[in-house]
């Protein structure tokens, strides 16, 4: 065993020490924006390597919520870590510097620090430096080196080399033989600076005296402390075979392509012996240091000298093979020489580009503007030259685009706004391509969502709303639903709705109608009525819930229908003090005389106040008919002498609705000889309340009426001035003037009706005096007329009245008991009263409102 291989754990330590003291602390070397630290291996866990939050200028504190981390590749090995708390750069876990670089030189190790918001990327280099941790060792502990009784004084034998994983100083730096009295040590330097030992035979051997001579030989490195390993060395002292093996040359040096296959000829070697026989005879092999892995790559024809390829070459993981093949006779006493061959690999584009994602930033916002970071790609080829070299894009049609940050390096930056309603989801296909012939690529597939933000408000499925309730509804009941959308997603598109407060006809809103504000559906809170209110429109919101809240409004219109729950109420005739209605008619009326209109109203609308009368009951069908439309109440015929004096009728209004409502008013006509001036009760009719309160025509027809009477009152007052002033002209002469005149006490007032127009007096002839008359008016008891003519006055149609004594009934012919100097032409025809001036159905209601 080495000299050095009993130095246990504890010497590590002071030996990395040793080395931190003499090479100072450890050195970065920014360039290019990367750091560069050098730590020796086999540190233990927690060593301090460097501060990177002091270096990159990083704030200590916000490194955690910033995620500081190293990045790397799936499955390898975290051999460094970072402590986020103080930045510091420490060994995760101790380093084997022969483990992780084994072709040896320098040992890198390549990091990727990672820091986000905003999202920054580092590169940081680890050069791992050798220890004297490793002491040389030969193949085998004990040799046996044949050497021909024979051999001349200063005759070379090969020996075995020891080998030391450490690299530079700490590897074989020098070997020492035991001292003894034949043999000597020259150490050679090979073309890659390592050491090899040769035997040098400085006395004469002699087999008949010592047939075995034993050394040691020592391999030391050049480490501090230094290491060393030792072999046993038996020399035996064979009898003579003179020549020994020797190849056309001493090195070979050949090329081979990393992609050949198993069994191809890597280089025929070619060794000659002037012996003859078995001691010409030669056999190849490979030496006894020949590492493992040559002798597995690699194969060695015993009898041709073939090299043939064994195994499976990589570029990638060594591009240089060291082969040391010996040749050897047959003969006694054979001696080995050595060559060496160098199998240069071509590199071969059998790798393609590996991508790896180093940090994905989703989802992203889609108000995320331009150029912002959504992932940091990494690529890698294991080839080399044009071989390794990789081009990396995105695929078409992406609003994305790769930039270039160290090289091999790429982040995925936007190129322009987002819009999650349109592309709520991005497959974005990522090729890696090399500058290989034929060339590599690789695809990979990156899925980005893109997260919503609240920048749509809700828009209803209709500008507007038309809803129709049939009146008296059931309060509670649903009566429309509204519906809105919004394109945003999650709580962005979560709707509330709720109606914009206002007021009805004096009262809010909310006391009408209500929303479910998850559903939209309205809900009337009370019975409507279409009586009070036809129609009305409130404002419904949509509100959705993100932050901050956007919302829209529609309008809802809402029209009451009618429906059929007023009856129609009788307004003309009215019976006086709850006993049925009565009226005078003359037995005398002819055909289609007009006894009267029945007049109602309906509260409904439409069909519902579209009234129809009818005769119900009645004492003579045969005597009365009833107009179906107007209500008039007319004769059929006239009266007979066995008719009866008292007719009691029955008279039904319905209106036009499903089901139909009716009302009926009973009437008393009696049958007179002549009719007194009385208003009948066809005429004397007030309006409820709630009838008359409905026309819309209440102040357009008080308004008129007034205008009308205060005209009529007008033209009479002037008229009266201009009688007035012409009789002051004319009174020379008359016996009785207008300020003087008087009821005449000898007039006897006439039982016969007086016309109310075209009122004849004639004076007698030649006379111009103003005439004063008497005239009875036929009317109630308790009244007369004086009529007051003056001579150009005697086709007048205007009559001045006052009190008279009432006619007698037993006074046949009142009408010729006047004056005999006076002739008065009166009709005896007294008109009944008018009732055509009552208004239409629908205007009746206005008529007595005031």
């Amino acid at each position: 065993m080495g000299a050095g291989a009993g130095s246990g754990r504890g010497q590590l330590f002071l030996r990395s020490l040793l080395f931190l003291l003499l090479a100072g602390p450890p050195a970065h070397h920014p360039a290019r924006g990367q750091l560069r630290y050098a730590v020796p291996e086999e540190l233990e866990h927690g060593a301090f390597v460097a501060n990177l939050g002091e270096d990159l200028g990083l704030d200590v504190s916000t490194l955690s919520a910033r995620r500081f981390r190293i990045v790397s590749r799936a499955g390898a090995r975290q051999h460094l870590e970072v402590n986020l708390e103080n930045g510091i750069l420490f060994v995760n876990e101790r380093i084997d510097r022969e483990e992780v670089c084994e072709a040896g030189g320098t040992c890198l190790l390549h990091l990727q620090l990672l820091v986000e918001s905003p999202l920054e990327l580092y590169r940081v280099e680890v050069e791992v430096l050798d220890i004297n941790d490793h002491a040389p060792t030969f193949p085998w502990q004990e040799y046996v080196l044949e050497v021909a009784e024979s051999a001349v004084l200063g005759a070379r034998f090969p020996l075995e080399s020891a080998q030391d994983p450490d690299v530079g100083t700490n590897s074989v730096h020098t070997y020492r033989l035991s001292p003894n009295g034949f043999f000597s040590l020259e150490v050679q330097t090979r073309s890659d600076a390592s050491k090899f030992a040769e035997l040098v035979l400085e006395r004469a051997l002699d087999r008949e005296q010592q047939r075995v001579h034993r050394v040691l030989l020592t391999a030391i490195d050049g480490g501090v402390p230094e290491r060393s390993g030792t072999a046993h060395i038996l020399v035996t002292v064979l009898d003579a075979n003179d020549n020994v093996p020797a190849f056309d040359q001493p090195s070979y040096g050949v090329s081979l392509p990393e992609d050949a296959p198993a069994g191809t000829l890597v280089i025929q070697l070619n060794a000659t012996d002037l012996d003859e026989g078995p001691n010409g005879e030669i056999e190849y092999s490979f030496s006894g240091h020949a590492p493992p892995r040559v002798r597995e790559l690699f194969h060695v024809e015993p009898r041709s000298g073939q090299v043939l390829l064994k195994g499976r070459l990589d570029y990638e993981r060594a591009s240089l093979h060291e082969l040391y093949v010996q040749a050897k006779d047959r003969g006694p006493s054979a001696v080995a020489v050595h060559c060496r061959v160098l199998v240069h690999l071509l590199d071969v584009n059998d790798n393609a580009p590996e991508v790896t994602l180093t940090s994905v930033s989703t989802p992203v916002l889609e108000d995320a503007p331009p150029g912002t970071v959504i992932a940091v790609i990494s690529v890698q080829d294991r080839d080399s030259g044009d071989n390794g070299r990789v081009s990396c894009e995105v695929g078409p049609n992406v609003p994305f685009e790769l930039r270039s940050s160290f090289r091999n390096y790429y982040t995925l930056v936007t190129t322009q706004a987002l819009d999650r309603e349109v592309v709520p989801e991005y497959n974005v296909s990522i090729t890696a391509r090399d500058m290989g012939s034929p060339a590599l690529l690789t695809r990979s597939t990156l899925t980005i969502p893109v997260s919503d933000v609240n920048d749509n408000a809700p828009h209803f499925l209709q500008p507007s709303y038309s809803v129709y309730v049939m009146e008296n509804n059931a309060p509670g009941a649903s009566i429309c639903s509204v519906s809105a959308l919004d394109p945003d997603c999650q709580q962005n598109a979560y709707l509330s709705y709720s109606i914009a407060e206002g007021h009805i006809h004096g009262m809010p809103v909310g006391t009408y109608v209500s929303i479910n504000s998850d559903s939209g559906h309205m809900y009337a809170l009370r019975s409507l009525d279409y009586e009070q209110i036809r129609s009305f429109q409130i404002q419904v919101q949509a509100q959705d819930a993100g932050f901050p809240p956007l919302s829209a409004n529609v309008t809802v219109h809402i029209f009451v229908l009618d429906q059929n729950d007023n009856a129609p109420v009788i307004v003309s005739p009215m019976p006086r003090n709850g006993s049925v209605a009565t009226e005078l008619v003359p037995r005398s009326a002819r055909p289609g005389y007009l006894v009267g209109t029945v007049s109602a109203v309906d509260a409904d609308a439409g069909l519902n106040s579209r009234l129809s009368y009818q005769l119900l009951q009645a004492t003579d069908f045969t005597l009365f008919s009833v107009a179906p439309d107007t209500g008039e109440l007319r004769t059929l015929r006239s009266f007979l002498e066995q008719d009866a004096s008292r007719q009691q009728l029955v008279v039904q209004v319905r209106d036009g609705g499903q089901p139909a409502l009716s009302a009926t008013v009973s009437l008393l006509l009696s049958v007179v000889e002549t009719m007194p001036q009385t208003l009948s009760d066809f005429s004397e009719f007030s309006l409820p309340p709630e009838v008359s309160s409905s026309s819309p025509l209440t102040l357009y027809l008080l308004v008129s009426l007034g205008s009308i009477s205060f005209t009529f009152l007008l033209a009479i007052l002037i008229l009266t001035a201009i009688r007035c002033r012409g009789e002051r002209r004319s009174r020379q002469g008359d016996s009785c003037s207008p300020p003087r005149c008087h009821c005449c006490p000898g007039s006897r007032p006439s039982s016969d009706g007086l016309k109310t127009s075209n009122l004849t007096a004639q004076p007698p002839a030649g006379t111009t005096a103003a005439t004063c008359l008497d005239v009875p008016a036929g009317g109630p008891p308790g009244y007369c007329y004086k009529v007051c003519l003056g001579p150009e006055s005697a086709q007048s149609d205007f009559m001045f009245l006052k009190p008279c004594t009432p006619p007698r009934n037993n006074e046949k012919d009142p009408g010729k008991r006047s004056r005999p100097e006076q002739h008065l032409q009166v009709s005896k025809e007294a008109k009944q009263p008018n009732t055509d001036w009552l208004p239409p159905s629908t205007q009746r209601p206005a008529l007595k409102r005031y």
